[in-house]
Protein backbone atom coordinates (compact mmCIF):
# COMPACT_ATOMS: atom_id res chain seq x y z
CA UNK A 1 0.00 0.00 0.00
CA UNK A 2 1.77 3.14 -1.23
CA UNK A 3 -0.93 5.75 -1.74
CA UNK A 4 -0.72 7.78 1.46
CA UNK A 5 0.18 11.47 1.48
CA UNK A 6 2.79 10.92 4.22
CA UNK A 7 4.01 14.52 4.54
CA UNK A 8 4.94 14.42 8.24
CA UNK A 9 8.66 14.49 7.46
CA UNK A 10 8.52 17.97 6.01
CA UNK A 11 10.59 19.44 4.43
CA UNK A 12 11.83 16.11 3.01
CA UNK A 13 8.36 14.72 2.35
CA UNK A 14 5.56 16.66 0.70
CA UNK A 15 2.18 15.91 -0.84
CA UNK A 16 3.98 15.62 -4.20
CA UNK A 17 6.60 13.18 -2.85
CA UNK A 18 5.35 11.49 0.35
CA UNK A 19 7.59 9.78 2.87
CA UNK A 20 7.36 6.30 1.29
CA UNK A 21 9.31 7.64 -1.70
CA UNK A 22 12.15 9.35 0.19
CA UNK A 23 15.34 8.10 1.81
CA UNK A 24 14.30 8.82 5.39
CA UNK A 25 17.07 6.68 6.92
CA UNK A 26 19.89 8.04 4.75
CA UNK A 27 20.80 4.57 3.40
CA UNK A 28 20.37 5.25 -0.31
CA UNK A 29 16.96 3.51 -0.55
CA UNK A 30 13.49 4.93 -0.05
CA UNK A 31 11.07 3.35 2.45
CA UNK A 32 9.16 1.85 -0.49
CA UNK A 33 12.36 0.30 -1.86
CA UNK A 34 13.30 -1.06 1.58
CA UNK A 35 9.84 -2.64 1.86
CA UNK A 36 10.33 -4.26 -1.55
CA UNK A 37 13.79 -5.48 -0.53
CA UNK A 38 12.38 -7.24 2.56
CA UNK A 39 10.08 -9.37 0.44
CA UNK A 40 12.47 -10.35 -2.33
CA UNK A 41 13.58 -13.50 -0.48
CA UNK A 42 9.96 -14.50 0.00
CA UNK A 43 8.59 -13.97 -3.52
CA UNK A 44 9.67 -12.98 -7.04
CA UNK A 45 9.23 -9.47 -8.40
CA UNK A 46 6.31 -10.56 -10.60
CA UNK A 47 4.38 -11.44 -7.42
CA UNK A 48 4.77 -7.96 -5.95
CA UNK A 49 1.75 -5.65 -6.33
CA UNK A 50 1.65 -1.98 -5.41
CA UNK A 51 -1.54 0.02 -4.91
CA UNK A 52 -0.94 3.74 -5.09
CA UNK A 53 -2.65 6.99 -5.98
CA UNK A 54 -2.51 7.72 -9.70
CA UNK A 55 -0.37 10.82 -9.01
CA UNK A 56 2.40 8.59 -7.55
CA UNK A 57 2.34 5.77 -10.12
CA UNK A 58 5.34 7.16 -12.01
CA UNK A 59 7.33 7.39 -8.76
CA UNK A 60 6.56 3.73 -8.02
CA UNK A 61 7.61 2.76 -11.54
CA UNK A 62 10.84 4.74 -11.22
CA UNK A 63 11.76 3.29 -7.81
CA UNK A 64 10.65 -0.32 -8.47
CA UNK A 65 11.61 -0.98 -12.11
CA UNK A 66 11.53 -4.78 -11.63
CA UNK A 67 7.84 -4.80 -10.70
CA UNK A 68 5.68 -5.40 -13.80
CA UNK A 69 3.86 -2.27 -14.93
CA UNK A 70 0.53 -4.13 -14.74
CA UNK A 71 1.15 -4.83 -11.05
CA UNK A 72 1.09 -1.11 -10.19
CA UNK A 73 -2.57 -0.39 -9.48
CA UNK A 74 -3.76 3.21 -9.61
CA UNK A 75 -6.42 4.55 -7.26
CA UNK A 76 -8.27 7.54 -8.73
CA UNK A 77 -8.94 8.84 -5.21
CA UNK A 78 -8.17 7.98 -1.60
CA UNK A 79 -10.64 5.60 0.04
CA UNK A 80 -8.65 4.27 3.02
CA UNK A 81 -7.30 0.72 3.30
CA UNK A 82 -10.38 -1.49 2.85
CA UNK A 83 -11.15 -0.56 -0.80
CA UNK A 84 -7.41 -0.54 -1.53
CA UNK A 85 -7.06 -4.10 -0.24
CA UNK A 86 -10.25 -5.24 -1.95
CA UNK A 87 -9.04 -3.89 -5.30
CA UNK A 88 -5.71 -5.70 -5.24
CA UNK A 89 -7.29 -8.87 -3.81
CA UNK A 90 -9.80 -9.17 -6.66
CA UNK A 91 -7.07 -8.28 -9.14
CA UNK A 92 -4.85 -11.08 -7.82
CA UNK A 93 -7.84 -13.41 -7.65
CA UNK A 94 -8.28 -12.93 -11.40
CA UNK A 95 -4.82 -14.38 -12.15
CA UNK A 96 -4.10 -16.57 -9.09
CA UNK A 97 -7.27 -17.66 -7.26
CA UNK A 98 -5.31 -19.84 -4.81
CA UNK A 99 -2.72 -17.20 -3.94
CA UNK A 100 -1.55 -16.30 -0.46
CA UNK A 101 -1.26 -12.57 0.21
CA UNK A 102 0.78 -10.39 2.55
CA UNK A 103 -0.56 -6.85 2.87
CA UNK A 104 1.92 -4.28 4.15
CA UNK A 105 2.27 -0.50 4.31
CA UNK A 106 5.17 0.81 2.22
CA UNK A 107 6.46 3.37 4.72
CA UNK A 108 7.42 1.28 7.75
CA UNK A 109 10.87 0.31 8.99
CA UNK A 110 12.13 -3.14 10.04
CA UNK A 111 15.52 -3.43 11.72
CA UNK A 112 15.85 -7.24 11.78
CA UNK A 113 14.97 -8.23 8.22
CA UNK A 114 15.87 -11.91 8.65
CA UNK A 115 13.50 -12.29 11.59
CA UNK A 116 10.80 -10.44 9.66
CA UNK A 117 11.18 -12.86 6.75
CA UNK A 118 11.06 -15.86 9.08
CA UNK A 119 7.86 -14.62 10.77
CA UNK A 120 6.10 -13.78 7.49
CA UNK A 121 7.09 -17.10 5.92
CA UNK A 122 5.78 -18.88 9.00
CA UNK A 123 2.44 -17.04 8.76
CA UNK A 124 2.13 -17.70 5.02
CA UNK A 125 2.40 -21.42 5.68
CA UNK A 126 -0.34 -21.13 8.30
CA UNK A 127 -2.77 -19.21 6.08
CA UNK A 128 -2.12 -21.59 3.17
CA UNK A 129 -3.40 -24.45 5.34
CA UNK A 130 -6.32 -22.66 7.02
CA UNK A 131 -9.07 -20.09 6.43
CA UNK A 132 -7.50 -17.79 9.01
CA UNK A 133 -6.70 -14.10 8.89
CA UNK A 134 -3.37 -13.36 10.57
CA UNK A 135 -2.05 -10.01 11.73
CA UNK A 136 1.41 -9.31 13.08
CA UNK A 137 1.53 -8.00 16.65
CA UNK A 138 4.66 -6.15 17.70
CA UNK A 139 5.89 -6.62 21.26
CA UNK A 140 5.78 -3.11 22.79
CA UNK A 141 8.92 -1.71 24.37
CA UNK A 142 7.34 1.51 25.61
CA UNK A 143 3.83 2.86 26.43
CA UNK A 144 3.06 4.20 22.94
CA UNK A 145 -0.15 6.22 22.53
CA UNK A 146 0.19 6.58 18.76
CA UNK A 147 -0.51 2.91 17.90
CA UNK A 148 -3.55 0.70 18.09
CA UNK A 149 -3.17 -2.46 20.16
CA UNK A 150 -4.10 -6.12 19.73
CA UNK A 151 -5.17 -8.09 22.79
CA UNK A 152 -4.25 -11.75 22.31
CA UNK A 153 -5.41 -14.93 24.02
CA UNK A 154 -2.05 -16.42 24.93
CA UNK A 155 -3.52 -19.27 26.95
CA UNK A 156 -3.54 -21.65 23.99
CA UNK A 157 -1.53 -21.47 20.78
CA UNK A 158 -2.91 -22.65 17.47
CA UNK A 159 -2.59 -26.41 17.04
CA UNK A 160 -0.97 -25.87 13.62
CA UNK A 161 1.53 -23.24 14.74
CA UNK A 162 2.78 -22.63 18.26
CA UNK A 163 3.67 -19.00 17.50
CA UNK A 164 0.15 -17.96 16.46
CA UNK A 165 -2.71 -17.15 18.85
CA UNK A 166 -6.32 -16.04 18.63
CA UNK A 167 -7.13 -12.35 18.89
CA UNK A 168 -9.37 -11.40 21.81
CA UNK A 169 -9.99 -7.89 20.52
CA UNK A 170 -8.50 -4.85 18.88
CA UNK A 171 -8.01 -1.75 21.02
CA UNK A 172 -7.99 1.84 19.81
CA UNK A 173 -5.03 4.18 20.37
CA UNK A 174 -4.98 4.56 24.18
CA UNK A 175 -4.23 7.43 26.52
CA UNK A 176 -0.90 7.27 28.34
CA UNK A 177 -2.26 5.64 31.50
CA UNK A 178 -3.90 2.89 29.47
CA UNK A 179 -0.80 2.43 27.31
CA UNK A 180 1.31 1.95 30.45
CA UNK A 181 -1.12 -0.72 31.64
CA UNK A 182 -1.00 -2.49 28.26
CA UNK A 183 2.79 -2.46 28.25
CA UNK A 184 2.93 -4.10 31.67
CA UNK A 185 0.81 -7.01 30.44
CA UNK A 186 2.26 -9.66 28.15
CA UNK A 187 -0.80 -10.15 25.95
CA UNK A 188 -1.01 -6.68 24.34
CA UNK A 189 0.81 -5.95 21.08
CA UNK A 190 1.11 -3.00 18.72
CA UNK A 191 -1.00 -3.35 15.59
CA UNK A 192 1.51 -3.04 12.74
CA UNK A 193 -1.12 -3.11 10.00
CA UNK A 194 0.55 -6.11 8.32
CA UNK A 195 -1.93 -8.83 7.36
CA UNK A 196 -1.57 -12.34 5.90
CA UNK A 197 -4.41 -14.34 4.32
CA UNK A 198 -5.39 -16.30 1.26
CA UNK A 199 -7.25 -14.71 -1.63
CA UNK A 200 -10.34 -16.82 -0.98
CA UNK A 201 -10.32 -15.95 2.74
CA UNK A 202 -10.20 -12.18 2.26
CA UNK A 203 -12.70 -12.23 -0.62
CA UNK A 204 -15.16 -14.20 1.53
CA UNK A 205 -14.60 -11.80 4.44
CA UNK A 206 -15.50 -8.85 2.21
CA UNK A 207 -18.61 -10.67 0.96
CA UNK A 208 -19.78 -11.24 4.55
CA UNK A 209 -18.78 -8.02 6.30
CA UNK A 210 -18.57 -5.47 3.44
CA UNK A 211 -20.96 -6.74 0.77
CA UNK A 212 -21.16 -3.39 -1.04
CA UNK A 213 -17.40 -3.30 -1.57
CA UNK A 214 -17.40 -6.96 -2.61
CA UNK A 215 -20.18 -6.34 -5.16
CA UNK A 216 -18.27 -3.36 -6.54
CA UNK A 217 -15.25 -5.47 -7.50
CA UNK A 218 -17.23 -8.55 -8.48
CA UNK A 219 -19.11 -6.28 -10.86
CA UNK A 220 -15.96 -5.33 -12.77
CA UNK A 221 -14.26 -8.72 -12.61
CA UNK A 222 -14.43 -9.09 -16.40
CA UNK A 223 -12.56 -5.79 -16.87
CA UNK A 224 -9.77 -6.55 -14.38
CA UNK A 225 -6.54 -7.43 -16.13
CA UNK A 226 -7.73 -5.96 -19.44
CA UNK A 227 -7.17 -2.57 -21.13
CA UNK A 228 -10.57 -1.53 -19.72
CA UNK A 229 -9.49 -2.00 -16.09
CA UNK A 230 -8.45 1.58 -15.33
CA UNK A 231 -11.62 3.07 -16.80
CA UNK A 232 -13.70 0.65 -14.72
CA UNK A 233 -11.77 1.50 -11.55
CA UNK A 234 -12.05 5.22 -12.24
CA UNK A 235 -15.80 4.76 -12.53
CA UNK A 236 -16.56 2.62 -9.46
CA UNK A 237 -13.78 3.40 -6.97
CA UNK A 238 -15.07 6.83 -5.88
CA UNK A 239 -18.35 5.16 -4.83
CA UNK A 240 -16.58 2.85 -2.35
CA UNK A 241 -17.01 3.72 1.31
CA UNK A 242 -13.88 5.27 2.79
CA UNK A 243 -13.14 2.82 5.60
CA UNK A 244 -10.09 1.13 7.10
CA UNK A 245 -9.68 -2.63 6.87
CA UNK A 246 -9.54 -2.70 10.68
CA UNK A 247 -13.09 -1.38 10.98
CA UNK A 248 -14.34 -3.10 7.83
CA UNK A 249 -13.02 -6.62 8.43
CA UNK A 250 -10.63 -7.18 11.32
CA UNK A 251 -12.93 -6.10 14.15
CA UNK A 252 -15.82 -8.15 12.76
CA UNK A 253 -14.34 -11.43 11.51
CA UNK A 254 -14.15 -14.51 13.73
CA UNK A 255 -11.11 -16.43 12.50
CA UNK A 256 -8.61 -13.73 13.45
CA UNK A 257 -5.16 -14.66 14.75
CA UNK A 258 -2.08 -12.74 15.81
CA UNK A 259 1.56 -13.71 15.50
CA UNK A 260 3.53 -11.85 18.21
CA UNK A 261 6.82 -10.65 16.75
CA UNK A 262 9.88 -8.61 17.59
CA UNK A 263 11.90 -7.50 14.56
CA UNK A 264 12.59 -3.84 15.28
CA UNK A 265 9.43 -2.40 13.71
CA UNK A 266 8.42 1.26 13.50
CA UNK A 267 5.84 3.05 11.39
CA UNK A 268 8.02 6.20 11.38
CA UNK A 269 5.04 8.45 11.85
CA UNK A 270 6.99 11.32 13.40
CA UNK A 271 10.46 12.83 13.65
CA UNK A 272 10.45 11.58 17.22
CA UNK A 273 9.92 7.99 16.05
CA UNK A 274 12.83 8.40 13.60
CA UNK A 275 15.00 9.54 16.51
CA UNK A 276 14.02 6.41 18.47
CA UNK A 277 14.72 4.19 15.46
CA UNK A 278 18.12 5.68 14.61
CA UNK A 279 21.54 5.10 16.14
CA UNK A 280 22.48 7.67 18.75
CA UNK A 281 25.73 9.25 19.84
CA UNK A 282 26.65 9.43 23.53
CA UNK A 283 24.38 12.43 23.97
CA UNK A 284 21.24 10.93 22.43
CA UNK A 285 21.62 12.66 19.07
CA UNK A 286 20.80 10.90 15.79
CA UNK A 287 22.64 12.19 12.73
CA UNK A 288 21.60 11.32 9.18
CA UNK A 289 24.04 12.99 6.83
CA UNK A 290 27.75 12.97 6.00
CA UNK A 291 28.91 16.45 6.96
CA UNK A 292 27.33 17.23 10.33
CA UNK A 293 29.03 18.43 13.51
CA UNK A 294 27.22 18.78 16.86
CA UNK A 295 28.56 20.62 19.89
CA UNK A 296 26.94 20.93 23.33
CA UNK A 297 23.75 19.40 21.91
CA UNK A 298 21.66 16.42 23.02
CA UNK A 299 18.51 14.49 22.11
CA UNK A 300 18.38 15.99 18.61
CA UNK A 301 17.56 14.48 15.21
CA UNK A 302 19.57 16.01 12.35
CA UNK A 303 18.69 14.97 8.79
CA UNK A 304 20.84 16.79 6.23
CA UNK A 305 21.80 14.47 3.38
CA UNK A 306 22.61 17.13 0.78
CA UNK A 307 26.17 18.38 0.26
CA UNK A 308 26.20 21.11 2.85
CA UNK A 309 28.30 21.43 5.98
CA UNK A 310 26.01 21.63 9.01
CA UNK A 311 27.17 22.78 12.45
CA UNK A 312 24.75 22.72 15.39
CA UNK A 313 25.58 24.08 18.84
CA UNK A 314 23.63 24.28 22.08
CA UNK A 315 20.36 22.55 21.14
CA UNK A 316 18.41 20.07 23.29
CA UNK A 317 15.54 18.08 21.80
CA UNK A 318 15.36 19.68 18.35
CA UNK A 319 14.73 18.63 14.74
CA UNK A 320 17.16 20.01 12.17
CA UNK A 321 16.26 19.01 8.61
CA UNK A 322 16.90 20.44 5.17
CA UNK A 323 15.73 19.76 1.64
CA UNK A 324 16.61 21.91 -1.34
CA UNK A 325 16.28 25.52 -0.30
CA UNK A 326 14.25 24.78 2.85
CA UNK A 327 15.64 24.41 6.37
CA UNK A 328 13.57 23.28 9.39
CA UNK A 329 14.66 23.90 12.98
CA UNK A 330 11.93 22.92 15.41
CA UNK A 331 11.53 21.55 18.93
CA UNK A 332 10.72 17.84 18.87
CA UNK A 333 7.97 18.54 21.39
CA UNK A 334 6.35 20.95 18.92
CA UNK A 335 6.61 18.91 15.73
CA UNK A 336 2.84 18.41 15.55
CA UNK A 337 2.63 22.17 14.88
CA UNK A 338 4.94 22.11 11.83
CA UNK A 339 1.95 22.16 9.51
CA UNK A 340 0.55 25.15 11.40
CA UNK A 341 3.89 26.96 11.18
CA UNK A 342 4.47 26.32 7.48
CA UNK A 343 1.05 25.89 5.93
CA UNK A 344 2.28 22.61 4.41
Amino acid sequence: MAGGVGSRFWPMSTAECPKQFIDVLGVGRSLLQLTYDRFRKLMPAENVWVVTNERYADLVREQLPDVPLGNILREPCRRNTAPCIAYVSWRIKKVAPKANIVVTPSDHVVANVEEFQRVVGNCLKFTAETDAIVTLGIKPNRPETGYGYIQADLSTASARNREIFRVDQFREKPDLETAIRYTRQNNFFWNAGIFIWSVSTIANAFRIYQPNIARTFEGIMDQLGTPEEQAAIDRVYPDCESISVDYAIMEKAEEIFVCPADFGWSDLGTWGSLLLQSQHDLYGNAIIGENVKLFDSKNCIVHTTEEKKVVVQGLDGFIVAEKGNTLLICKLSEEQRIKQFTGE
